[in-house]
């Protein structure tokens, strides 16, 4: 996977409107509607990051789930980093989050 440029990475982030960028990172935090569902949703995440060999920072404070994702061994974002973001949104809206 390639860097993407800035022009690349502000279209990508219109596809996943949750996540918002902070220099080489994507970032979102998610309300889980208590703290068995948050870990449900790590969970989830973990399944899903092991099937695309791409893993996110995840750290849980009760209820709320921060994440952040770039690709470490490029740099910065690469598709991977949205494709991974817009799975975990589909995870976040199954669980009520």
């Amino acid at each position: 996977m390639d860097l993407l440029d800035d022009s690349e990475v502000r279209r990508r982030l219109d596809e996943v409107p949750q996540w918002r960028r902070e220099g080489d990172e994507i970032r979102r935090t998610v309300k889980a509607p208590d703290f068995p569902t948050a870990i449900r949703i790590v969970d989830e995440i973990a399944v899903e990051a092991e099937k695309l060999n791409h893993h996110p920072d995840i750290d849980i404070r009760w209820r709320t789930l921060h994440l952040a994702l770039t690709t470490h061994d490029k740099g910065g974002l690469t598709g991977m980093d949205f494709t991974l973001a817009a799975r975990i949104d589909e995870i976040a809206a199954a669980n009520g989050a």
